[in-house]
Order: structure tokens, then sequence, then C-alpha cells
């Protein structure tokens, strides 16, 4: 690493404590609960400044309002199995306007997709071990 940029993170970082704290509270306020992993992680200052920041930028960016980021938050959960981390953006979906409508709709699509992904993995191992399946009593 550059020693110019060393510097700038190590000056960030010496405010690390500080802004952790500020930083647990804005989660808490953008999600309306405190994530059992953020007080955790909050025992390394140096670490969780830089990576909950990161997150926290992604997680509300620019481009999109904050309902429709909580709902790309919720499908992203439910696809990949997150029941914990689903139930906090099902939570803050709501928080941010999304009615149980649109909330069922996001699961039911995600849903969708992790079936086409099961039988695009399944059905290529098939092929592969059976054939394609256009023959005659298969």
């Amino acid at each position: 690493m550059k020693p110019e940029n060393k510097r700038l993170i190590d000056d960030f970082l010496t405010h690390a404590d500080d802004l952790s704290d500020d930083i647990m509270a804005d989660v808490e306020e953008m999600l309306g609960i405190m994530p059992f992993i953020i007080p955790i992680l909050r025992n390394r200052p140096d670490t969780f400044a830089l990576s909950i920041l990161a997150d926290y930028q992604i997680s509300r960016p620019d481009s999109l309002d904050p309902k429709t980021a909580e709902l790309i938050a919720v499908a992203a959960a439910a696809g990949a199995g997150a029941d914990s981390c689903l139930k906090v953006r099902i939570g803050a979906a709501l928080k941010e306007g999304a009615s149980r409508d649109e909330i069922l709709d996001v699961l039911l699509i995600a849903a969708m997709i992790g079936k086409t992904r099961v039988l695009a993995s399944a059905l290529r191992r098939y092929r592969e071990v059976c054939g394609d399946g256009q023959g005659a009593g298969e």
C-alpha cells in the first residue's frame, strides 16, 4: 500500500471507535432493530468501521429509493437462506413503506428463481445421465 494511502486510512481509523457508536445508531434507525451480529463485531472497531460503513453504503445506494433497496435485500436474504436477515429485512421493508403484498411478491419471485436454479442444475445432470428425454416412454 502506498504510504499516503496508509496514512489516510490510519487517520480515518483513529476515529473508528467514535464512528462505531454512530454507525450502530444509524443501523438501528435504518433497520428498526439492532442485529445481534453488530454489537459483537463492534468489539473490533477498526474492522467494524470499515466493514459496516461499506455495508451501509451498499444497502442505501443513491440510485435506489430505500423501499426498493429493502425489497431487494428481502429477495437476497430469502435466496441466501438467511432466515434471521430475512426477518430483519422484512421489518425494514415495512418500515420503508413496502406493503405486505409487495413483500410476498418479492418472496415468490425469489422462490421461483431458487426453483429455477435447482431445476437447471438437476436437469443438466439428468440429461447427462438419461439423455434429452425426447425418446418414447421416457
